[in-house]
């Protein structure tokens, strides 16, 4: 067995250092994105290139695809990998694809949630087993880390990087180098873990997909027709419907929480590992992570978030004499054009986004900041001048985004600004797989909404309530995780970690 693995440039040491520089942002950060495709005779290399592609949005930290080339003799499988710090663009080029030669591969798309900014930690992860290499990428976080990680370093294992995703891929080495086989192996591993966990994981004998038993974080599950009229559908696994869509693949189902999902050259089986829990989907999937393509409980996500909208102005539009209805792009505008819908004032468009602006571009000095160099967002000074405005967007982390947009609505000629927001106020901080603030640092932890929308210069301030949230989704309120606003874990957070992030003293959030 052999595996070609790339060198990583000093530029990506360099690049990781301004990607670490440019956390400043107002929004929760975005998850992984996970990709896998069994397809005997097609260009599976650049089929995942396109897939992480579709998304990039969840993580622009760093991407990598892993390729298992010679199925058809496992015992003499080589793996092909290439990963490094930067967007999927930035990463691959076509002698690197050429060059990921294979019958299936893996691919990852990074954002950091546990393990720092480093290309050491980029995914997939490779560990060696009795049954040959195996490459894993995840999305999601494990809560039980530290255990994990001090029962691996007992049985003498030698850790290489600092992230949960590594832990697992040990794990199921650990139980393959007992004896197991590959769905025995993982099912072992997979008991081992608690928290949040989307994985896809390359064998030489085929590819692995699972979800945590409460689902947090999604995973779908497609086919894509070969050329051959004779032969069976391939198989991909993505993080989100919208990579099925870039090449051409037919949404099938999702993975079920708690199952397992084995793909070989025989066709494709399922095993439930885990016993059936209550489902608890991430709810801010629905409102921002996900792009508003992708299909969640049968419709696209984009209709959900019009929904929000809506009930968003059922809930605070009363009162409010305004001009327009803008939303902060992108991720606010189904839910403002929804607000618009609803309360019968008038859509429009009153800032443009630079929408090649990713982790790594280089940071204006403080200077050019004092100046009002505007990167990522400018005003259209002819839609908003002497116009009484309602900015909406979906979320509102810590105000200092908000802040700055409302200067600059201001300082384009509006006369007025009502910020609404389509989800409730963040009171406290995520351990499943979203990079948010310690509780300390999230406003709506901290400050009640008068003293919020004082701070980030707003004439009216309103976020739509919990139970609005979710009874816009059409579906069951207990299956969604929704404890950044409520604070209450599904999945128990040890002492230890719970410390990490939360207040010691008690606060009153707003709401």
């Amino acid at each position: 067995m052999l595996m070609h693995h790339d060198e990583f440039s000093d530029e990506s040491l360099l690049e990781s250092s301004m990607v670490d520089a440019d956390r400043g942002s107002d929004k929760p950060e975005e998850a992984c994105g996970v990709f896998g495709i069994y397809a005997p005779n097609e260009d599976v290399a650049k089929l995942t290139y396109f897939g992480l592609y579709a998304l990039q949005h969840r993580g622009q930290e760093s991407a990598g695809i892993a390729a298992f080339a010679g199925l058809d003799n496992p015992a003499a499988v080589q793996v092909h990998i290439h990963k490094d710090m930067g967007l999927v663009s930035q990463v691959f080029n076509e002698s690197v694809l050429a060059s990921l030669q294979g019958e299936l591969a893996i691919g990852h798309t990074r954002y950091s949630t546990t393990g720092s900014s480093r290309v050491v930690n980029a995914q997939p992860a490779v560990v060696e087993t009795r049954l040959g290499l195996l490459a894993l990428a995840h999305n999601g976080n494990l809560v039980n880390t530290p255990n994990l990680r001090a029962e691996l370093l007992e049985s003498q294992v030698s850790l290489l990087t600092t992230t949960d995703s590594e832990l697992i891929a040990f794990a199921l080495a650990e139980a393959v180098n007992t004896g197991l086989d590959w769905v025995q192996g993982a099912m072992q591993a997979f008991q081992r873990c608690q928290g949040a966990f989307s994985l896809v994981i390359g064998t030489p004998h085929g590819i692995i997909a699972t979800r945590d038993p409460n689902g947090f974080r999604p995973l779908v599950l497609g086919t894509l027709d070969s050329d051959r009229p004779d032969e069976a559908p391939n198989y991909v696994v993505a993080s989100e419907s919208c990579a099925l869509d870039i090449i051409g693949a037919d949404y099938v189902r999702d993975v079920e929480p708690g199952e397992l999902v084995w793909i070989t050259q025989e066709g494709i089986t399922s095993v439930q590992w885990a016993p059936p829990v209550k489902r608890k989907l991430c709810i801010f999937e629905m409102i921002y992570f996900a792009r508003p393509d992708s299909v969640m409980h049968d419709e696209s996500l984009y209709s959900y978030r019009l929904r929000l909208g809506r009930q968003l102005a059922m809930e605070s539009a009363a009162g409010i004499e305004a001009d327009l209805v803008m939303g902060v792009p992108d991720s606010g505008i189904p839910a403002a054009i929804g607000f618009s819908q609803q309360s019968g004032i008038t859509y429009a468009e009153g800032l443009i986004k630079n929408r090649y602006v990713g982790r790594t571009f280089i940071q204006p000095t403080q200077s050019m900041r004092e100046l009002g160099i505007r990167v990522k967002l400018n005003p259209l000074k002819d839609v908003l001048a002497g116009k009484r405005v309602v900015i909406v967007d979906d979320s509102l982390v810590r105000g200092t985004t908000s802040r700055k947009i409302v200067k600059a609505l201001r300082e384009a000629g509006a006369t007025q600004v009502h910020m609404r927001i389509s989800s409730p106020p963040v009171t406290h901080p995520c351990f499943y797989g979203i990079d948010t603030d310690n509780q300390d640092q999230l406003i709506g932890a901290t400050k009640s909404v008068e003293e919020i929308a004082q701070q980030i210069g707003v004439d009216s301030l309103a976020y739509l309530s919990w139970g609005g949230m979710l009874l816009a989704t059409g579906e069951d309120p207990e299956s969604f995780c929704s404890a950044c606003f409520t604070g209450n874990y599904p999945v128990p957070i040890p002492e230890s970690v719970k410390r990490s992030k939360l207040m010691l003293e008690t606060v009153t959030p707003c709401g």
